[in-house]
């Protein structure tokens, strides 16, 4: 197990959200006219939705409401904020229950959020919502399943879906893609399974950039890094795509690009605790031709022995560029790790990344972990870093001191 560590990190403050500390992949900043700055986070589980944080002072985060989700069988998992609307993600543990979909929410007024509209995911095969991406306040691009959407595979539940928000009171879906031969009804052949890590081709990250508005980069967990062309948003189609699953253990997560560079960096998440599916990496992938990517590096990372006892370790989410009052870099690349914790590498040369800063916490109490498991982080303009554990921890602010 990993020993607390701070290598150009200093700690601002640490917040357990009144003892439900336990955040999913749902971290959004909300910037108020008056210059209020209110962190939004989602729960990776139940009983417990969404908390806002006012981090206006970083040294003195101060929570200033948390809500409850209707049930045990649903969790919040990813929300996003885009001015003064907020949508969150609901996920069932099942297949067929509800609420599974994307609620909109006023925040004009954040310790008041306010339901406007719910768009409807739930079905026969579906669980709802796993993670949603919505920068543009027109858009929702998300993982979901549907009414009508029958994979072959129950884990392969989970499509690409765009959905219009521009009437937020009535969502309205534009356009969807699923990997062909995972639908019930398509006629290509079945997609093969891992033959050790079998988690499914299905959608994870579905990241939309300004930049290129005519392209969504998806994760598809097991099918690998999936670029489509959306240029026509009814019809999305696959223009790259990369896989090294198998020999690797699968679950690919998040594709960001970095288009000035044309690279592409994407993580494979740790699923398993122990060490029982290492290594699970950040790759950078050469992708001046989208036909035909290719993998130059992975990000260095301590060794498994050290790391992986105790929990999770490995990658997962990505700091990733969104639109908004974010911080953007084509050489930094901040991540986190569970028992890794966070870690910042400069990819610079990308042949040759470096590890250039890291913080792992002491275990929080309360957590079925014996480490920190540190899930998710967002780091904003002025290159706050705001990092989440996935049990009890909570909300560390750091300040980078490169």
């Amino acid at each position: 197990m990993a020993q607390p560590e701070a290598h150009n990190f200093r700690l601002l403050a640490h917040d357990t959200l009144g003892n439900a500390g336990n955040v999913g992949e749902g971290v959004s900043l909300q910037v108020r006219p008056d210059g209020r700055r209110i962190l939004w986070m989602a729960h990776e589980c139940a009983p417990k939705n969404f908390t806002g944080v006012d981090v206006t002072d970083p040294t003195k985060p101060r929570m200033i409401l948390q809500t409850e989700l209707p049930h045990r069988n649903v969790r919040s998992n990813s929300l996003e904020v885009c001015g003064d609307i907020m949508a969150v993600a609901y996920q069932t543990g099942t297949h067929g229950a509800t609420p599974a979909g994307i609620e909109l929410f006023d925040i004009s007024t954040p310790e008041q959020p306010r339901s406007i509209s719910f768009f409807d995911c739930s079905g026969p095969r579906s669980r709802g919502v796993h993670q949603l991406w919505f920068v543009d306040g027109k858009t929702i691009h998300c993982s979901s399943g549907a009414a009508d959407f029958m994979p072959r595979n129950l884990r392969d539940d989970q499509c690409y879906r765009a959905i219009d928000v521009t009437d937020p009171i009535k969502p309205r879906e534009l356009g969807r893609w699923w990997y062909p031969g995972t639908e019930e009804r398509d006629a290509a052949p079945p997609v093969p399974r891992h033959p050790k890590f079998d988690t499914g081709w299905r959608a994870h990250n579905t990241n939309v950039y300004p930049e290129r508005p005519d392209r969504a980069y998806v994760g598809y967990i097991d099918g690998g890094a999936c670029v489509l062309d959306i240029s026509d948003i009814g019809a999305p189609k696959l223009v790259g795509h990369w896989n090294p699953h198998p020999p690797f253990p699968g679950f690919t997560h998040t594709v960001m690009p970095l288009f000035d560079r044309d690279l592409l960096v994407v993580s494979d998440e740790c699923v398993r605790t122990e060490g029982a599916d290492w290594p699970k990496l950040v790759w950078l992938l050469d992708a001046r031709r989208e036909d035909n990517l290719i993998s130059i590096a992975t990000l260095p990372l301590p060794p498994m022995e050290d790391y992986a006892i105790g929990g999770r370790y490995g990658a997962h989410n990505l700091h990733e560029n969104r639109p908004g009052p974010s911080y953007h870099s084509d050489t930094l690349v901040f991540g986190t790790y569970f028992g890794g914790g966070l870690r910042v590498h400069d990819i610079t040369d990308p042949l040759q990344p470096k590890e250039v800063a890291s913080y792992i916490p002491p275990a929080p109490e309360g957590s079925p972990m014996k480490a920190a498991m540190i899930n998710d982080v967002y780091v904003d303009e002025n290159r706050l870093v705001y990092a989440v554990d996935r049990f009890a921890g909570g909300l560390y602010v750091l300040a980078l001191t490169l």
